[in-house]
């Protein structure tokens, strides 16, 4: 068959441990038979990081802008068992982190679905996707330990002078945390949420804990609401969708009894907590695609999930693995998908929609790994490994093509 041409290259970032087997399977069997693959190349696993510095984390995000689609494989955010373990010089940031601060992007997280996978809330019938403010908060922290008793202050220094606010007296040990955002990636945050909920035809709520924090959180609340009433208000009106704004508590409460079909968006730490709980209510991390969209087009897609460094070192032992591959097969299709909307190749577009369907397809028949097996309602299942499932895909993908 003739390959699918490309114009215009994906920015890739290779990643590490099991999800870096999987990426290179998943290339081999899934893509590169069917699309003339034409990417810019970088390798962000751990030790290419370290050994530049971690400046390629740097240079991929950049490349992203240049071209405008990345697609990220799972990446390990050291720790100090990390450093011993690869010998590193320093304990890099999460790449993750770096590139979503480059460009100012949210992260929105949404399940795969597949009809006889359940989620564990019995009232849940459509998606929820979580919108996650990706700049701030703990994620750009100052901490400090305190040994004994002080004065803890907050200080700001303007152009007109000082101002000094207790913080704490203490007079025993313990702990401080300054965290800080500002106004223009707050309005990035709530203008990336309202396109995204028009593009998708989905109601949006927002939600944060403004009754306690009366500056901070009151901030992005106001921030939401002036942008909604001044630029989207009409257009949300005619697309028949809503904005609500609720504290977060009550959110949680709604999101349970919902049946979901709506964009969740959350301040940082709040999204990386719900989006995993939504996740693993839906089914599992596995199953859980992410994309980063920056206010200015661009888009990077990659997986909710880690490296599944468990599955790695079985593989380098020669045991077998069964390890779920769907959400970095999502991201692929994400990035080929939305390569082929921006340059107009309609036969990229209909490619990756065709292997989401096999994906999905596979599973549906009662081929899957095991994480899914203990949560698939199929009675007649078929438990495969890492690569097979994969092989499996493949065929279904042909006899679809065909």
């Amino acid at each position: 068959m003739t390959k699918i041409q490309m114009q215009v290259p994906l920015v890739e970032m290779d990643g590490d441990e099991m999800t870096r087997i999987i990426w290179k399977w998943i290339k081999e069997l899934l893509i590169e038979p069917y699309v003339d693959l034409k990417t810019e190349y970088y390798d962000l696993g751990l030790p290419k990081r370290d050994e530049s510095n971690d400046q390629i984390t740097t240079d991929s995000a950049l490349a992203t802008i240049k071209y405008g689609v990345a697609v990220k494989c799972a990446t390990i955010t050291p720790n100090a068992q990390r450093i011993a373990e690869y010998n590193l010089k320093e304990m890099w940031k999460s790449p993750n982190g770096t590139i979503r601060s480059i460009l100012d992007g949210t992260v929105f997280r949404a399940p795969i679905i597949v009809d006889n996978v359940k989620p564990f809330i019995r009232t849940w019938q459509k998606p929820i996707t979580i919108a996650r403010h990706a700049y701030g908060d703990i994620y750009k922290d100052v901490e400090y330990r305190v040994d004994g008793p002080g004065k803890a202050e907050l200080v700001f220094t303007g152009e007109n002078g000082e101002i000094r606010q207790t913080i704490f007296d203490f007079k025993g040990k313990g702990v401080i945390l300054g965290m800080h955002n500002i106004d223009k990636s707050i309005a990035s945050f709530a203008r990336t949420c309202f396109n995204y909920a028009l593009d998708i035809k989905q109601d949006l709520w927002f939600s944060s804990k403004d009754t306690i924090s009366k500056k901070y959180d009151h901030t992005f609340k106001e921030i939401f609401q002036d942008i909604y009433d001044q630029e989207y208000k009409l257009k949300f009106e005619d697309a028949k969708i809503e904005y609500l704004y609720t504290l977060i508590d009550d959110a949680v409460a709604r999101v349970i009894r919902s049946e979901g079909g709506f964009i969740w968006a959350c301040k940082n730490y709040d999204g990386d907590v719900m989006s995993d709980m939504v996740a693993t209510a839906f089914g599992s991390l596995a199953m859980m695609t992410s994309v980063l969209v920056s206010p200015d087009g661009y888009y990077e897609f990659e997986a909710a999930h880690g490296t599944v460094t468990r599955h790695y070192y079985k593989h380098l032992k020669g045991e077998e693995t069964s390890t779920n591959s769907m959400a970095t097969i999502f991201a692929w299709t994400g990035a080929l998908r939305k390569r082929g909307e921006l340059d107009g190749i309609e036969e990229l577009i209909g490619f990756a929609n065709k292997l989401e369907a096999a994906s999905l397809r596979t599973i549906k028949e009662g081929v899957m790994t095991k994480d899914l097996a203990a949560l698939s309602e199929t009675t007649n299942q078929k438990i495969v490994n890492t690569r097979n499932f994969l092989v499996e895909i493949k065929q279904r993908l042909d006899d679809t093509l065909s």
